[in-house]
């Protein structure tokens, strides 16, 4: 029984987790409370504003370093971007918002454009089907279409991985 259940679970931690809205889908509109910019303490909706324009999407479970980590590494290529409109924010997936501890965690990862807030169901938008495994889900869409759906477990979250997605950037910033 031992021995069964040990593979069982191995043979799970090896299968790609998968979440969100698959790549050639439209990402649906969802409205999420934010916690930094103008915008704080309203409930708001980027995904229609961003039409045809680059757009990045990070759902995340918990306020960990690691996405703090990746959440900086796309926020310095938002920046670093020439074409300004790409657009990047974070949605912490909770059941009770917390804007004071949402918005001093992205003090301390120095986020200066990307936008963070919370939705407060912890399964996340309905529409968006996310895995209660994911950690993270990122959604990298423009023209209506999600590109690149990169799913990552808690320990999956590393410097490699956020190389990774941080590469994928230019499928959505060359696309007319």
């Amino acid at each position: 029984m031992t021995v069964l259940l040990m593979t069982v679970i191995a043979s799970a931690a090896g299968d790609p987790c998968v979440s969100g809205v698959p790549v050639g889908q439209r990402p649906g509109p969802y409205s999420f409370l934010i916690a930094t910019g103008p915008e704080r303490g309203k409930q708001e909706c980027f995904v229609c504003a961003q039409a045809d324009k680059p757009t990045v999407i990070v759902f995340g479970r918990t306020l960990s370093a690691s996405t703090g980590k990746l959440l900086a590494a796309l926020d310095a290529e938002a920046v670093a971007s020439k074409d300004a409109r790409l657009k990047c924010w974070f949605t912490q997936l909770t059941d009770t918002a917390d804007l004071n501890a949402l918005a001093k965690w992205s003090q301390t990862h120095a986020l200066k454009n990307l936008v963070v807030g919370a939705y407060e169901d912890a399964d996340g938008p309905p529409g968006y089907k996310l895995s209660p495994d994911a950690e993270v889900t990122v959604l990298m869409f423009v023209n209506k279409k999600v590109v690149v759906n990169v799913a990552l477990r808690a320990d999956e979250v590393t410097a490699d991985r956020i190389a990774e997605v941080r590469a994928s950037l230019p499928r959505i910033l060359g696309a007319k």
